[in-house]
């Protein structure tokens, strides 16, 4: 069954392409990632979203949120962020007004490499984009990724 596929209504026809779009995108940038910089797309999405923390007010993400922000159940997140701090990308410390929080921090090692695998990424992901806009039932999705990156902030 194909996204264009007749038997499909065309909300799930919807749904099929983008699931397609979105799987593609990810292998591309697994691959990617995987060589040039041994992380995980997820590993990269996690450095990423820690990486926006900030030490004011409501700056600190706790774990369930960050799980959220990653699309990850809390345990898969913790399991995640314990291999990122055994190579030394991160560390966790207790909430000084929350004993039962538990935050994260990206190391500068972390930094260093989220840093060396942004550009990794931008152009993996255009790359992959390049290659869906090719195909007749991803390219109107292209289109709507694209025009939200020539407006950032808008998504």
């Amino acid at each position: 069954m194909t996204a264009t596929d007749p038997a499909l209504t065309s909300l799930a026809q919807g749904w099929c392409a983008l699931s397609l779009l979105h799987g593609r995108i990810e292998s591309h940038l697994e691959r990617v990632l995987q060589a040039e910089h041994g992380l995980s797309v997820r590993e990269y999405f996690l450095l990423d979203v820690l990486s926006r923390q900030h030490a004011g007010e409501g700056g600190h993400l706790q774990m369930k949120q960050v799980a959220d922000a990653v699309v990850l159940s809390q345990s898969a997140t913790t399991r995640l962020v314990t291999r990122l701090e055994d190579r030394g990308l991160l560390s966790r410390y207790l909430c000084p007004t929350d004993r039962r929080g538990i935050y994260t921090n990206v190391s500068e090692a972390g930094l260093a490499l989220l840093a060396a695998a942004r550009p990794t990424n931008n152009e993996a992901l255009r790359e992959a984009l390049d290659a869906a806009a090719s195909q007749p039932d991803l390219a109107p999705l292209v289109r709507v990724v694209r025009r939200q990156d020539s407006r950032p902030g808008e998504l």
